[in-house]
């Protein structure tokens, strides 16, 4: 199937019910579109919205056939195998502008775009599947309901005034319901601190107050979290906490607006109602809204797209989120379908950090692999008998072998960690400096998939963990091979000279160093010279800090 073709498009989508299109043609490939005017379409399969889209923002032109062209998105590759009957809406008037059964790849059934647990999904506001209110009952979105009401009254206890933003906000005032193709709930408060390290730490120790009341919270930025909320039927949806403050009489609230604000808009706070609950609000609900989503907030458009200025990216990049370079692209790796169970085999590099472990007469007693992804080698080395902890910036990966570690009795654990926050790596350091016995640090294809700063932390962790007794075991792509992808598993090839240098100013000496070349038909990195330029190579280290 085809890739969607997102094009920059200055002209907002027009509302008026009588926005004319001339023709709609669908095809399993892609969907063509005759008209002059920017206007919203709504995809359904089987009677059920699926998928909605701008008609020239989100698709490219075809001159020969006069028309716009959208193609069918990724996201819905995998469900498209079967039969269904499409139909396209024009979202504002609820014109129906298509209908006509197609049959999708080789699949004899219905076509069904459901989860593992036949749970139906939607393409959601960031395009990605997930479960919308408008396939949740009642019953089932209740919980995060009464969430949004104790994380409010418990954010007001931990002393900020917080109130339902972004899509939150809209559907409440717009509808008083929870909007139909949104996926989760936001809050947002803004600071009585003008100074971004001030609003920092406040979230922090807001982050810290709700933790204490058992809630299971995941950190965006440093100006916005996660709160995990189980829905009716088991669900697990998310509740973000934005932070926001005011500066040089603008607005500034994670994580998409800065604008020309005055306080007064949005204190003493006013009130809203939300799926017949009363619920605090910014004292303009329309100012508020304007700056958020435009003038046009009041028309629903499932199709929204932030369309940020690159001004605001940069402020909020730089207060708030150097904690999270890359962070989208391992979210986007370890999610969906590539989290059920995985291939507990380890890594060549991991039996190469055992067999030399070995061979000192006695394996570690702890094993910290960081960057751990599925946590396959961590489980291995617990396997073979140590203590194995493995750390990753997305903790979700591992949720699977964390699990059967604890029901076969393994002594695995699996700790989110992240080299880009200092509290995260000075936590996790003196943690494992305090383990009895050798320890041994193992970081595979870690320093060439974070930055500067991140490389810099990992060798202050892997100082303070091996102290006492340990090593630091690295595995670095060098340089790819002939045809590799550039993006290719997010790694981005160092020279070995520039790790070592890096690793001796942190004061640790480098035992062993080798390069090995393209895999051999096994599978294993292959030693020895490289005289091709077209050869893959990868560099193993061992390090130590004396002293």
């Amino acid at each position: 199937m085809g890739r969607a073709v997102t094009t920059l498009y200055a002209v907002s989508p027009t509302h008026r019910p009588d926005a004319r299109v001339r023709a709609v043609r669908v095809t399993t490939e892609r969907i063509e579109v005759e008209t002059d005017d920017e206007v919203i379409l709504d995809v359904c399969l089987d009677g059920r919205r699926v998928w909605s889209f701008w008609v020239f923002r989100d698709g490219t032109p075809d001159p020969d056939a006069g028309c716009q062209t959208i193609a069918w998105p990724t996201a819905l590759d995998r469900h498209l195998d079967g039969t269904t009957e499409v139909s396209v809406v024009a979202h504002v008037a609820g014109t129906e502008l298509f209908r006509e059964e197609l049959r999708f790849g080789t699949g004899e059934g219905r076509v069904q775009v459901v989860d593992a647990e036949g749970k139906p999904l939607g393409i959601d506001k960031s395009g990605r599947l997930a479960q919308t209110f408008d396939t949740r009952s009642a019953e089932h979105v209740a919980p995060l309901l009464d969430a949004v009401e104790e994380v409010l009254a418990a954010l007001g206890r931990a002393g900020v005034e917080a109130f339902p933003a972004y899509g939150t906000l809209l559907g409440a005032v717009r509808e008083g319901r929870l909007i139909g193709h949104d996926s989760d709930a936001d809050l947002g408060y803004v600071s009585h601190h003008t100074h971004p390290v001030d609003v920092v730490r406040e979230s922090f120790r807001l982050q810290r107050a709700l933790a204490d009341d058992g809630y299971v919270i995941s950190r965006y930025s440093g100006a916005a979290f996660k709160v995990d909320v189980r829905e009716g039927d088991g669900s697990v949806r998310g509740l973000d906490v934005f932070g926001g403050f005011l500066l040089d009489g603008h607005l500034c609230l994670m994580g998409e607006i800065r604008t020309p604000f005055r306080r007064e808009w949005i204190f003493p706070l006013g009130t809203t109602t939300l799926e017949g609950r009363t619920l605090p609000a910014p004292a303009d609900t329309d100012r508020f809204l304007t700056a958020t989503y435009g003038p046009s907030w009041r028309v629903p458009d499932p199709a929204y797209q932030f369309e940020t200025p690159e001004t605001t990216h940069r402020r909020l990049n730089g207060w708030f989120r150097g904690t999270r370079v890359h962070r989208a692209e391992w979210d986007r790796t370890w999610s969906g379908p590539r989290l059920g169970e995985p291939d507990t085999t380890p890594s060549d590099f991991a039996r190469w950090v055992w067999e030399r472990e070995s061979a000192r007469g006695e394996p570690p007693a702890h094993v910290l692999d960081v960057g751990c992804g599925r946590g396959v080698d961590a489980f291995w080395y617990a396997g073979q008998g140590a203590h194995a902890v493995g750390l990753d910036f997305v903790p979700r990966a591992a949720r699977y072998l964390a699990a059967r570690a604890e029901a076969e009795g393994l002594p695995a654990d699996y700790r989110s960690f992240n080299l880009l926050e200092l509290r995260s790596v000075l936590g996790e350091g003196a943690r494992a400096a305090r383990l009895p016995g050798r320890r041994v640090v193992t970081a595979r294809h870690v320093a060439e998939a974070t930055d500067g700063v991140g490389r810099r932390n990992l060798w202050r962790f892997a100082d303070m963990a091996s102290r006492g007794g340990g090593d630091l075991y690295l595995e670095v792509l060098v340089r790819r091979g002939a045809g590799e992808s550039r993006r290719r598993d997010h790694l981005r090839p160092l020279p070995l000279d520039l790790v070592v240098a890096e690793v001796e100013a942190r004061g640790g000496r480098v035992l062993h160093r080798e390069i090995l070349t393209a895999p051999s038909e096994d599978g294993s990195p292959q030693a020895g010279p490289d005289a091709s330029p077209r050869v893959r190579r990868i560099g193993r280290m061992v390090v130590t800090w004396e002293r």
